[in-house]
């Protein structure tokens, strides 16, 4: 069980890669070291829109499937497998596959993990907590989205961070008005977050997406004004992602490149959203329904 003396997490063995049948249109970056460059405006057509939020259904629908097999011994390495073939299954391919070189089919970032876990042995504990974040790619684009599961019963502290964090991302999303920059959703974010005193990550953001996975716009948690001051339009779309802590935003990242962890060890949550920016308010792109 990987799980150090201490039940803080430690690498563990992955499972081998998962694999998309052929008929599955892969995105342009399957293969690369880094992707095509994204040349657009983060602005999309309604048709547009309406392929982002197909993708958007497969990903939710995939995060429905796994919440369903969350518990108390369950691998991380099953719930990957679990989103992986619902997205299959429905013509998508899953977009962390092969993105920058990632190996599997969803990010599962357990306890002080506060994003880009690699699924693996990890056997899910009673009183843990696990986001898993999940990405459909069908018809040329993109639908990203992630909850945060609790695994049994987890403590008040860990409760009451998740709830929050949930309430941070959508207070986030209602700010996001055109005509407003993107930098006031980090705003509202940060304001909430500071009455509970959790930390608020800073490094890893929401971001533009679409047609590209990360199109290079990037949506801050935190009060970052005067810096990314995008201005906000209809028919924009991006995620709004918060991780919320309970202790610092300090980070340390593993030797595999990819899994974020908090400095101090505290427990972090995050959840996401694709969504569509309209001109009198927004729309969730990544829903079930």
């Amino acid at each position: 069980m990987p799980f150090d003396a201490h039940g803080h997490l430690t690498p563990g063995i992955r499972p081998a890669q998962r694999q998309v049948p052929a008929s599955i249109a892969r995105p342009p970056y399957v293969g690369l070291v880094t992707p095509p460059p994204y040349e657009g405006d983060n602005t999309y057509t309604a048709e547009e829109v309406a392929k982002i939020r197909a993708a958007g259904r497969i990903a939710s629908r995939a995060l429905d499937a796994v919440g369903e097999a969350v518990r108390p011994g369950v691998t991380t390495a099953e719930l990957d497998r679990v989103a992986h073939e619902v997205v299959v299954a429905a013509g998508a391919y899953p977009s962390t596959l092969g993105y920058r070189g990632y190996p599997a089919s969803s990010c599962t970032s357990v306890n002080e993990v506060i994003c880009h876990g690699i699924p693996d042995d990890t056997v899910l504990r009673e009183g843990d907590l696990v986001n898993v974040d999940v990405t459909a790619y069908l018809d040329g684009f993109h639908g990203d989205t992630n909850r945060t599961y609790r695994v049994g019963e987890v403590a008040e502290e860990v409760d009451l961070l998740i709830e929050r964090t949930h309430e941070a991302m959508m207070r986030g999303i209602k700010a996001a008005k055109p005509g407003r920059a993107v930098n006031v959703i980090g705003r509202v974010i940060e304001t909430y977050a500071k009455r509970f005193g959790y930390g608020v990550v800073r490094d890893f953001t929401g971001h533009g997406v679409g047609s590209s996975f990360h199109s290079g716009l990037i949506i801050p948690h935190y009060d970052s004004a005067p810096s990314y001051g995008d201005i906000i339009v209809p028919g924009m779309v991006f995620t709004v992602e918060p991780m919320l802590t309970l202790g610092g935003h300090e980070w340390d990242q593993w030797d595999d490149g990819w899994t974020v962890t908090t400095r101090d060890k505290s427990i972090t949550a995050q959840f996401e959203h694709t969504v569509v920016i309209r001109e009198d308010g927004f729309e969730l792109l990544t829903v079930s329904d």
